[in-house]
């Protein structure tokens, strides 16, 4: 909105007395000026909204229901009881972030698609942690509709830039990191599917990652950090070619909406961190994650998620071996083994002793190398 008033005011009065003082309006031109903007901005609206939302969150009840034994497992006393710690957080988040790129954008194709799929995955995370609160239970609603509902959602998106033209090569020509040229072109079974399970891969990912205090944001945060460069590249023509990267028309203004979830995600963290005051539940992880997915998909880097993202790949990868283990010698041997202690990931270094703060400072440490590695393929080509 920002973007459009400054341009009708600078060609409304432009040859008036006023166009010499409306001059300064001219930055708002500028992705590099708005995404500033909008980070700022994101950020006071979270930091001001916050304790509005976590009163209105414990007006309704709507704490986490059940109680999290991960470290007291691993025999550490000191714990802080998270049961009844508002849950549903991710309404700020969205709430935030929405508001603060529909100020800030130039709006087009790439940034409805990114902003109505935050909308419809923050829906289906806040269905999920209703029925947890309700049920009183970690079972919120049944794996199987969500992944369905994420899927149909992901193949919508897919369909839908293949069928568009100008998006038509971001689904049928498959690009790999640290490759200068589609290593596979008009593949667009390959590539529809790379599209759906990237963008539901990611979704699941980052809610499987959200388990402890400021977990999930803060990776977020960093992973965010680096869609934020790669977004401001894919869509500037000149350091496109340069790097030797896909060119996006209109992907310049996904920087403003990555701006507007880091100063969103940076809000959220002051009540997030520990000891967490609010908890983002699914509505935030479901949705965050999916929304980097999508902007993977959208500047034809969905691989380099994997890499910048990979505490989220790793956190997922556990589960999925555990869960493939246990059955295995279920079925087979009839007894019950495991490879981690707990899953997710971070669960089983808590349950050998290891403090909350410890392994998310730690977690925190490997995202960002994974974020450095993601960046290095910009120039390793």
């Amino acid at each position: 909105m920002f973007y459009y008033l400054s341009q009708y005011l600078l060609s409304h009065y432009a040859r008036t007395e006023w166009g010499a003082a409306l001059s300064p309006l001219r930055v708002f031109r500028y992705i590099t000026f708005r995404t500033a903007g909008a980070a700022v901005t994101a950020l006071l609206v979270s930091l001001w909204l916050g304790p509005k939302v976590i009163a209105w969150l414990r007006q309704l009840k709507f704490g986490q229901a059940y109680l999290d034994k991960a470290e007291a497992a691993g025999g550490l006393t000191a714990r802080v009881n998270k049961q009844g710690i508002p849950t549903m957080g991710g309404l700020l988040i969205v709430m935030a972030i929405d508001l603060t790129a529909l100020l800030w954008t130039q709006w087009n194709t790439l940034v409805v698609l990114t902003l109505v799929s935050l909308m419809g995955l923050a829906a289906l995370g806040f269905y999920d942690d209703y029925a947890k609160i309700t049920r009183k239970s970690h079972r919120g609603a049944r794996a199987n509709v969500k992944l369905w509902v994420q899927t149909a959602l992901a193949l919508f998106l897919a369909l839908y830039l293949w069928w568009l033209a100008p998006t038509h090569g971001l689904i049928t020509d498959i690009m790999l990191p640290f490759y200068k040229h589609p290593v596979l072109t008009e593949a667009t079974g390959l590539g529809l599917t790379l599209a759906v399970v990237t963008i539901v891969g990611s979704s699941n990912a980052v809610n499987l990652t959200d388990g402890l205090d400021g977990l999930a944001i803060g990776c977020t945060l960093i992973v965010t950090a680096v869609f934020l460069a790669l977004t401001y590249i894919a869509g500037n023509w000149k350091f496109a070619t340069y790097l030797q990267v896909p060119f996006v028309t209109g992907a310049g203004e996904l920087t403003v909406v990555c701006g507007a979830m880091f100063g969103a995600g940076l809000g959220f963290l002051w009540f997030n961190c520990h000891p967490a005051q609010v908890f983002m539940g699914d509505t935030g992880s479901l949705a965050l994650g999916g929304v980097l997915g999508i902007m993977a998909v959208l500047i034809h880097q969905p691989f380099v998620l994997f890499i910048a993202g990979g505490v989220f790949v790793v956190e997922a990868v556990s589960v999925m071996l555990q869960v493939a283990c246990c059955q295995y010698y279920r079925r087979v041997h009839g007894i019950d083994k495991r490879i981690f202690r707990m899953t997710p990931l971070h669960h089983h270094f808590e349950r050998l002793g290891w403090y909350e703060t410890k392994v998310v400072t730690r977690f925190y440490i490997l995202c960002i190398l994974c974020a450095v590695v993601a960046l290095a393929t910009l120039k390793l080509r």
